[in-house]
């Protein structure tokens, strides 16, 4: 039976109104409504009116083509949402999600119950990146340059040879992390394409063309934002063109997107490129007399630089240049790769793997001369150091105008729906902040809020007497105030951090006094730090800013969600400094139009850990003064859920007493 046939006689009806007239009320809406399919055949459903007038409302922009914000509560039900309209309407439609990790769930576990409940044909497919799909070429080139010296690569081929997918994800024993993915994968600007000995096999080309043949494509932010980078030359893109276009976790799209639509050269990128033409020298005999000197120069440049930088200290080019040593490095760098490609312009190319190289090495080093020459307009030129490696970065001021003329894109994407969704667009109630950035000030706007009863289910703590938090005891004077709420939640707890340096501080002196098992960020990896504070019972966990989202811990195992402070950005960040800067030349407030929203979102982004289900009950404990103290603390705490508040510890002491009381 079709999805549509399954609808109840008064969803018929409105279908039938809808094309008669233009209405506000659209009739898919109703199959998550009271008696609907999902109600009736979903275990512990639950119809939620703010889910229905969701979907309502995107399914009205959906057929009318609009731009559409929705913020929805903690609760609200945004995937099916979304999901349903989407399924119904059969239009081509592409899905971003926030993370890899989220789009598999949508893919994996959301999709698949709304396409049964609603009998729905569509075809769906999940895209990733490049990243993430073996290529056959490098398989080979790694089995025979260094296969004996990995133990796990012969579970590796084995596996390559039964996948449908390639995605390297579902390989044996291989971490994303680990150097050897790396080693498996080509980029666009290395990809060989038709002229692939692999061509008939690539995995990229099997999945770039399921997507083209799907209804609806599933994909993450950073692949879009990529795919669009590519756009220009249409060259190597993955993502079809499509009818509908929703962001679910639509927050996280201006700071991604302020990356991706930049210009990068990575230290990664360049030693790649000097191990490729390697092989292409020996694969094709070169026999090049300078080559193996210039490829060495190039090598050494890129350590050389590499080391000058100070580890973890992100810093402006301008700046850069006020320091001759690691400046002249840079300029040494630049110099190397320009006698490498000069040496080809002299001898000539020959073979498919050489002249790719060398187009790939004339991009970089076009791209590294742009980010050398430094600040232009809105432009910003910084490197942000890793481990014996870097990232070179021109980055917008402001990435409103290409976003908005990539929505406005070449007449298809023009008369597309762009559905923007999160649960932490708005300031005080308040879109201008989300909508500023992007430049889609003309979008039209919905704000549900959560379904939960904050009143009940939570209480918020300002614990008194803390110092500012800029003062030398601000952390010695936190801990003493959160231990004893510790004691009375009995661990199960969440304590967010906006720094690693007052993460380390609070884990050091935290352990030797409380009873409970604390998992801190880097003591292991994300997900292992996850699964075992829920396997623990009593657990506290310390992480910062990968932690303030994304985590899903229903319960009474986290009972208690604790912030050191406001997380406004770094002060000390460069990059930080010359958006700021900008702003105040345009004559703005660089406070009011930039840091204090952005804060604004991020906080309710750790807030949203305390409440998932109907069920749960939490303590939430605010530790920064400034809420009060402040003018601005009145604008976090009204763009947070309505919730009881005290500033006394026996208010906190009966509230968990009042939950074990009622589940006893």
């Amino acid at each position: 039976m079709d999805g549509r046939e399954r609808m109840t006689g008064d969803s018929q009806e409105l279908m039938a109104r809808r094309a008669e007239a233009d209405i506000e009320t659209f009739g898919n809406a109703s199959l998550l409504d009271k008696g609907g399919p999902f109600d009736r055949e979903v275990p512990g459903f639950v119809a939620r009116s703010a889910q229905v007038e969701m979907s309502a409302r995107i399914e009205q922009a959906i057929m009318q083509g609009e731009h559409l914000l929705c913020e929805s509560g903690t609760g609200t039900g945004k995937t099916l949402a979304y999901l349903v309209p989407a399924l119904m309407l059969g239009r081509k439609t592409i899905i971003s999600t926030g993370t890899r990790a989220l789009q598999e769930q949508l893919f994996r576990k959301d999709l698949p119950l709304a396409k049964e409940i609603l009998q729905s044909p569509v075809r769906a497919v999940l895209l990733k990146g490049r990243s993430n799909y073996l290529c056959w070429e490098q398989l080979e080139s790694f089995s025979t340059e260094r296969g004996a010296r990995t133990p796990n690569l012969a579970a590796i081929r084995a596996w390559a040879l039964e996948t449908r997918t390639g995605d390297l994800s579902e390989a044996p024993g291989l971490a994303e992390e680990a150097g050897l993915w790396r080693s498996l994968t080509v980029g666009a600007d290395e990809c060989l394409g038709a002229s692939c000995p692999s061509y008939g096999r690539c995995h990229v080309q099997r999945a770039r063309h399921e997507a083209q043949e799907a209804d609806l494509v599933i994909a993450n932010h950073h692949l879009f934002f990529a795919d669009l980078a590519l756009g220009e030359e249409g060259f190597g893109r993955l993502l079809p063109e499509a009818e509908t276009l929703i962001f679910d976790e639509a927050h996280q799209l201006p700071a991604l997107a302020s990356e991706l639509f930049g210009e990068s050269v990575t230290a990664g990128q360049l030693l790649d490129l000097v191990r490729d033409l390697r092989r292409a020298s020996r694969e094709e005999d070169l026999a090049i007399e300078e080559l193996a000197p210039c490829l060495n120069d190039l090598d050494a440049a890129v350590a050389r630089f590499a080391d000058s930088l100070s580890q973890g200290v992100r810093c402006l080019l301008a700046a850069l240049r006020q320091t001759p040593p690691a400046w002249a490095l840079l300029c040494a760098l630049d110099h190397a790769l320009a006698a490498l490609l000069s040496l080809f312009e002299k001898v000539g190319t020959r073979g498919e793997r050489t002249m790719r190289g060398v187009r790939r090495g004339q991009q970089l080093l076009g791209r590294l001369q742009r980010i050398i020459a430094g600040e232009q307009g809105e432009w910003i030129a910084w490197v942000e150091p890793q481990s014996r490696a870097f990232t070179l970065r021109l980055t917008p001021g402001t990435i409103g105008p290409e976003f908005r003329r990539q929505i406005e894109g070449d007449g298809r994407r023009r008369d597309s729906a762009w559905i923007f969704v999160s649960a932490t667009l708005c300031v005080r109630n308040s879109f201008s902040h989300f909508m500023r950035m992007l430049s889609i000030e003309d979008a039209s706007t919905a704000r549900w809020e959560s379904p939960f009863d904050y009143a009940r289910q939570a209480l918020l703590y300002l614990p008194s007497g803390l110092p500012d938090p800029g003062g030398a005891d601000y952390w010695d004077c936190m801990i003493k105030a959160i231990v004893p709420v510790l004691e009375l939640s009995k661990g199960r707890a969440f304590v967010l951090f906006t720094t690693h340096r007052g993460l380390a501080y609070v884990r050091d002196r935290l352990r030797p006094r409380l009873p409970f098992p604390i998992f801190a960020q880097g003591d292991a990896s994300r997900s292992q730090l996850i699964d075992g504070f829920r396997s623990s019972g009593n657990g506290v966990l310390l992480g910062t800013g990968s932690f303030w989202e994304g985590v899903d811990v229903a319960g009474p195992a986290l009972s208690c969600v604790i912030i050191d402070k406001l997380p406004f950005a770094p002060p000390d960040d460069p990059v930080e400094q010359a958006r700021m800067r900008q702003i105040k030349e345009r004559g703005g407030s660089s406070f009011h139009e930039h840091q204090l929203p952005q804060a604004v979102v991020a906080l309710k982004q750790g807030v949203g850990r305390l409440i998932r289900t109907a069920s749960d009950c939490g303590v939430l404990v605010l530790c920064d003064p400034r809420l009060r103290t402040r003018g601005y603390g009145r604008t976090f705490l009204d763009s947070l859920p309505a919730m009881s508040r005290s500033r006394e510890i026996g208010d906190v002491a009966r509230f968990f007493a009042a939950q074990e009381g009622s589940a006893a």
